[in-house]
């Protein structure tokens, strides 16, 4: 066991994504904090480390033709992929939430004020999201596949403004742990995305969807803060920019 402790649990999900579930059934966040150990996870949360060990080996050891192996993507497949996967739905999805809380707080908002935090977390949530995609897509992801194309043409590229690829690595980091943090009060709030006994359809579908974005959003994270910036940084690594 003592290589598998050695291993983060990004790590362990950048593997293979079917170990997301087993360290969500724990309460234990593998985006945002996927740099601990399984020892320092299972210490804060008061879980068996051999218990979880063996769970994680036996997902390991089973078969799965249906995971994608995104680890050995190129990184300029990864970045697009994650653009127009990701970034698309939480496009298509913020509209149709901040309507139906919207709608929620002026219906049941009498009998569950809690909707109101609820209403007001996600519209931080929209905003900030909404501009931290547009610092990738407009900053970061262009740089990246910029790193790409000269390396496959064994080209000298031109020192970026913001110094060095970690720079923004960085800071869109310290964003999805931010946003992370926002969605765990949202389902704490929600009671796990569970409605309440006199909630109406909109009630539903819209926790429903709040727990999906959620699902998503973990997701997004885990391929980029463990497997596309990793990656990144240490492509930046194999050649000297040029001044």
């Amino acid at each position: 066991m003592g290589t598998l402790d050695k291993k983060t649990i990004g790590e362990y999900v950048a593997q293979d994504f079917r170990t997301a579930a087993l360290f969500s059934k724990y309460g234990i966040d593998f985006c945002c904090k996927g740099n601990r150990t399984i020892e320092e996870v299972c210490e804060k949360k008061e879980v068996s480390r051999e218990d979880l060990l063996n769970q994680i080996t036996e997902i390991l050891a089973t078969k799965n033709d249906s995971g994608i192996d995104f680890k050995s993507w190129p990184l300029d497949l990864l970045a697009d992929y994650i653009e127009k996967t990701h970034h698309r739905y939480v496009e298509e999805k913020i509209p149709v939430l901040l309507q139906f809380l919207d709608k929620l707080c002026k219906v049941h908002g009498a009998s569950h004020p809690e909707l109101f935090e609820i209403n007001e977390l996600f519209k931080g949530c929209a905003g900030e999201l909404t501009q931290h995609m547009k610092k990738e897509e407009l900053i970061l992801f262009p740089f990246i596949k910029k790193m790409v194309k000269a390396t496959i043409s064994d080209e000298l590229i031109e020192q970026p403004p913001f110094g060095t690829v970690n720079n923004p690595i960085a800071m869109m980091m310290a964003e999805h742990e931010a946003e992370g943090d926002r969605f765990v009060k949202i389902a704490t709030l929600t009671n796990n995305y569970t409605p309440p006994a006199d909630a109406c359809n909109t009630y539903k579908v819209t926790f429903s969807m709040l727990n999906d974005f959620e699902q998503d959003l973990h997701k997004h994270i885990h391929l980029e803060n463990n497997i596309l910036f990793p990656k990144a940084a240490a492509l930046e690594t194999t050649f000297k920019a040029q001044v």
